[in-house]
């Protein structure tokens, strides 16, 4: 890529007063270079038959649980479905990122029907948490991820706490992943929470309570219709369980861990997404399983690819950042982990130092 872009005069970088780099000029050469290799395109096909193997997955999902229903087996088509509604849910994102068609409409109809009546997920709510974090990735202040929930995320939040709270923070990076457990429940939560809040503009709102209310309601129908009450319990705590956990694990090493942009601060876009985000190293397989998260640096940067183009995007992108002295980091699946276990400890503990000090200021240019 280095050459293409010397030997190309229409990709030269222009630079500001005192041979200062222009930061936005700096991202056109790579947009352009992204472009007119065709990576922008949308692959309707590859979704196509993603959605199809997806669901014919959830059909014989349903058939074993037809057949195993009144057995302690169910269990395993419980967690299969946790599974599956997490695949679905991938879909979604792309959806909503308009990754899939041209047109927006399209995208965001097909979107709204895959996340409250196939998921059960709230789309308005997804769609205004999500885009605020693509704008300021860990950025305090702006982006609902690093908000204190019950994980605290920011180093300041940790200061003062006391008793339970206090022990629960200091331990908070071991306690992550099995929390995680609950989160689909959470994200359920969170979805009625949005469209019954009268006070708050949700688009299409009634549209949404219907879809949310059929979806819901009807999945809690059959499952305590066809399963003894216990068993109908047992089989949602691991259904939500499996799909909390594999949503939580699958979108927590892209971000968790990496630097925290102060409130304020100043850095150019193409900085600003790929030092806090992280690549999880992986092949074909990691694609579909991570549905297309694994490429975290390339998807910030071009929110509408579409993921069968990120893993050569992000061969372009890490010899750009390369040339440019940004740092680019990738990782292994264990190791991600590994980094957001001792960082989030690191913050309920308040320790003095950090090792994941955000080096953006220094790599740009600008100043807080």
């Amino acid at each position: 890529m280095s050459s293409s872009l010397s030997a190309d005069p229409a990709r030269v970088i222009k630079t500001g007063p005192r041979g200062v780099g222009n930061p936005i000029s700096e991202f056109a050469a790579l947009l352009r270079t992204v472009r007119e290799a065709g990576l922008l395109r949308r692959s309707r096909t590859f979704y196509i038959i993603t959605f199809a193997v997806i669901t014919l997955a959830m059909v014989a999902a349903w058939f074993g649980f037809a057949m195993l229903a009144g057995t302690w087996y169910v269990l395993l088509i419980a967690a299969a479905m946790g599974i599956i509604f997490t695949q679905y849910a991938f879909l979604t994102h792309e959806l909503a990122h308009r990754q899939v068609f041209d047109s927006s409409k399209l995208n965001d109809t097909l979107g709204r029907l895959m996340s409250d009546l196939v998921v059960g997920i709230s789309y308005a709510w997804w769609m205004n948490k999500h885009s605020r974090h693509h704008a300021n990735p860990n950025t305090v202040d702006k982006d609902p991820d690093i908000e204190t929930d019950f994980i605290i995320f920011q180093k300041e939040k940790a200061v003062g706490l006391k008793g339970v709270t206090k022990f629960m923070a200091n331990r908070q990076g071991y306690l992550f992943f099995p929390a995680l457990l609950l989160e689909g429940f959470n994200l359920h939560s969170h979805a009625f929470q949005e469209v019954f809040n009268l006070k708050k503009k949700v688009d299409k709102r009634a549209l949404e309570i219907v879809l949310l209310l059929v979806r819901n309601i009807g999945y809690l129908a059959v499952v305590f219709t066809f399963l003894p009450v216990g068993m109908a319990f047992a089989f949602l705590a691991v259904q939500m369980g499996i799909f909390g956990l594999y949503m939580g694990a699958s979108f927590a090493p892209n971000h968790k861990g990496m630097p925290i942009l102060p409130k304020g601060s100043k850095v150019d876009y193409l900085r600003r997404q790929v030092l806090t985000s992280r690549n999880i190293r992986s092949g074909h397989f990691m694609n579909h399983f991570m549905g297309g998260l694994n490429y975290q640096i390339e998807h910030h940067l071009f929110p509408t690819m579409p993921r069968p183009h990120l893993r050569r995007a992000a061969g372009m992108v890490k010899e750009y950042c390369k040339t440019k002295g940004i740092k680019y980091t990738e990782v292994g699946l264990v190791t991600s982990y590994g980094i957001v276990i001792r960082h989030l400890n690191e913050v309920g503990l308040g320790a003095d130092g950090d090792p994941f000090d955000c080096p953006a200021a220094g790599r740009t240019g600008y100043t807080g």
